[in-house]
């Protein structure tokens, strides 16, 4: 990603390289994308048979982009007699406007050349490529090139046209370019990009958003918005820049689905345009105290889609949250199981937690209401799916061992949960983290059932049983010898007990025992888990670490945030402090756009914090992290019909002053200090 330029509108997107080109790749996912299909996969600019060069890049916004380009290679000797600028939006469609400039004083000539194809690749297919099993065809239809791909009902289309006359063939356009001395040539290209339904209509036309739009309204919807969230004044630059970063990129990944007809937030770019359940929920509880208004559609479309039989295939269960929703050809066909997949523990008690606290915040009793029976339901699957063995601990073993997903905690690679000694357990599973999501979820599900559901009996059961569980667990859990909680319990009860940050969530669902909450908080901050950029996700002392291992040893700002806020649960304010703090520094090097994972490198080792080289950028639960950290250093808490504000701001921060944060309360404002000044650098 680090090479490569995006732009994205919801979950049309384009990802090329620094000239503005696309070339056939299956190696990573370059080209034009729309609801999980490839519609570009070659956009290749040429000028006289010669590859053009960039000299700049304007990416400033997230839904255009603008490429300086010139012939031949750069020499301080030779002046370019011309140049080319690409300008580029995305808006459901594509549009590029090509500039040729003839910096010469006389007239001159040029064969422009764009190539052009569409492989239609599932997004998954680029990951795993196989063998098409449709259709693709090309066809030149008077002044446009229509690219078209059929598989049985699954129909996708892609049409160029341009403004200026060209030869078109099944590969491209040609144009033949006559420019002024000092003069300008112009074509404007529009890419429409058509999914089809059963009726043969394009199934995204009625959409509000799911179709076509101009740059202007991508903007003045984007900045409506921003302009909803509360208004951020600081001493520290890096949280400013931060903060503006994630509204910017929030706005951006919104999309609105084809079936359901209303606006959700994708969970990241380039992997995950689309609704991912557990994702969805953690960034809705990092953005709740900003924009609460994007939370009941995640919650509404998650309860229309929870689970209602057992699917083996799709490990679906009764009363289960989903775990991601796929619109492409794979999908359809059922070659994956994504259309929904349900393959995550811990999306379920994560539902009731995010509604509990939505509630708590905005006092929207009749969103609870509404979805009393899949509260209940979700609850209910705690217990019973959700328990596979009886032992009152939340476990996991795909249905489908073929296609499910392995690992069904938020660390789904193969790898992520081992012994400390780096063998990996046997199946089930039930790693720490489920058992904290369970406790905090039949909690905020008894102050439910009593205060809107008119069931204290009920209320009364899920708060003996989170006792029973708190108990059990930090018995079971606790490795003595170590002092930390292992990372889960292998289907034999034995203790995979690799250290991980997975005990950090545990302080922020409130199943740690008080007396053991401090040996957490040291081994959190301690060298081996804290590279001083952020908490490893795992430590640097156990068998399978990597700096650079996806869930094994890599630093993620989300996993950082929510670890924060369990410190600050617990009263460990400093501590939470300096996990926001080294977040805040990191983002210096990423623009304020934290990225989905960055290495795990001690700090004393790089001045800087080094990219994980396939991290989705933007990423929903990272563009939310800034945001989840400024309720932390605020300490802002939902009491009642009242915004708690207890600020506890690091060292050396400064001023920082949150106005109109939205609530049950109207809007109030918060303001805190650090108690040092930021080293004279304070305006």
């Amino acid at each position: 990603m680090n090479d490569l330029v995006s732009i994205l509108d919801g979950n049309t997107f384009l990802v090329t390289d620094q000239r503005g080109d696309v070339e056939p790749s299956f190696d990573f996912p370059t080209g034009l994308f729309s609801f999980d299909t490839r519609f570009l996969s070659t956009w290749l600019l040429t000028l006289d048979g010669e590859r053009l060069h960039p000299l700049s890049i304007d990416d400033a916004r997230s839904y255009r982009t603008r490429f300086f380009l010139a012939p031949g290679e750069p020499t301080h000797y030779l002046d370019a007699k011309v140049s080319v600028i690409r300008s580029r939006a995305i808006g459901g469609s594509f549009n590029e406007e090509l500039t040729v400039l003839n910096h010469s004083g006389e007239q001159v000539e040029f064969r422009l050349r764009l190539d052009i194809g569409a492989d239609f690749a599932d997004l998954f297919e680029v990951k795993s490529p196989r063998q098409k099993k449709g259709r693709a065809t090309a066809m030149v239809n008077g002044d446009e090139l229509r690219l078209i791909y059929r598989r049985e009902a699954f129909h996708r289309e892609t049409v160029i046209t341009t403004s200026e006359p060209a030869d078109i063939d099944v590969a491209g356009m040609t144009f033949h370019v006559r420019v002024d001395r000092h003069g300008e040539w112009t074509t404007r290209l529009h890419v429409a990009t058509v999914v089809y339904g059963a009726r043969g209509e394009d199934i995204r036309a009625s959409l509000r958003y799911g179709g076509s739009r101009d740059m202007a309204a991508i903007e003045a919807e984007q900045s409506e918005l921003i302009e909803r969230a509360p208004k951020l004044g600081c001493d520290c630059e890096p949280l400013a820049t931060a903060y503006r970063q994630s509204l910017d990129d929030l706005a951006a990944l919104r999309y609105e689905s084809i079936a359901l007809g209303v606006r959700l937030l994708a969970a990241g770019l380039p992997w995950f345009m689309t609704l991912f359940g557990r994702d969805s929920m953690f960034t809705s509880l990092q953005v709740l105290p900003f924009l609460p208004e994007l939370v009941p559609p995640t919650l509404q479309i998650l309860a229309g889609l929870q689970g209602h039989r057992v699917d083996d295939f799709r490990d679906e269960e009764p009363g289960k949250i989903l775990h991601e929703l796929r619109y492409g050809e794979s999908a359809g066909f059922e070659e994956q199981p994504h259309s929904p997949y349900y393959g995550s523990a811990d999306a379920t008690p994560l539902f009731v937690i995010l509604l509990d606290e939505y509630e708590r915040w905005t006092g929207d009793s009749q969103l609870v209401l509404l979805l009393e029976s899949a509260a209940r339901a979700a609850l209910g699957w705690i217990d019973t799916y959700g328990d596979l063995l009886g032992t009152g601990y939340i476990w996991f073993q795909t249905r489908n061992p073929q296609t499910g997903l392995q690992n069904q905690c938020w660390k789904d690679s193969p790898d992520s949960i081992s012994f400390s000694d780096g063998r990996l357990p046997g199946f089930p599973r039930a790693t720490c983290e489920l058992q904290g999501y369970a406790y905090d979820a039949k909690m905020r599900g008894a102050r439910l059932a009593r205060k809107f559901w008119n069931d204290p009996e009920y209320a009364d059961r899920l708060e003996r049983e989170a006792a029973q569980l708190k108990e059990r667990f930090n018995r079971d859990f606790w490795i003595p010898e170590k002092e930390y909680f292992a990372l889960a319990l292998d289907g034999d009860g034995r203790q995979v007990d690799a250290l991980s940050s997975n005990i950090g969530h545990l302080l922020w669902s409130g199943i740690v025992d008080e007396t053991r909450a401090g040996r957490i908080v040291d081994h959190l901050l301690g060298p081996r888990l804290f590279s001083g950029w952020g908490v490893r996700t795992l430590a640097d002392d156990q068998g399978r670490y990597n700096p650079i291992g996806y869930h094994v040893g890599t630093v993620w700002p989300f996993d950082n945030s929510i670890i924060a806020w369990g410190l600050h649960r617990y009263g460990y304010r400093e501590e939470a402090g300096r996990i926001c703090d080294a977040m805040l520094a990191a983002s210096r090097y990423f623009n304020g756009r934290l990225p989905e994972a960055f290495a795990g490198y001690e700090r004393s080792l790089t001045d800087f914090p080094v990219r994980y080289p396939t991290a989705s950028s933007p990423q929903a639960w990272s563009t939310g992290t800034p945001l989840l950290l400024l309720r932390v250093m605020l300490g802002l808490e939902p009491q009642g019909e009242h915004l708690v504000i207890d600020p506890a701001v690091p060292e050396g921060m400064g001023r920082i002053e949150l106005l109109d944060i939205p609530g049950r309360w109207g809007t109030v404002d918060a303001l805190g200090r650090s108690r040092t000044p930021l080293d004279g650098r304070r305006p």
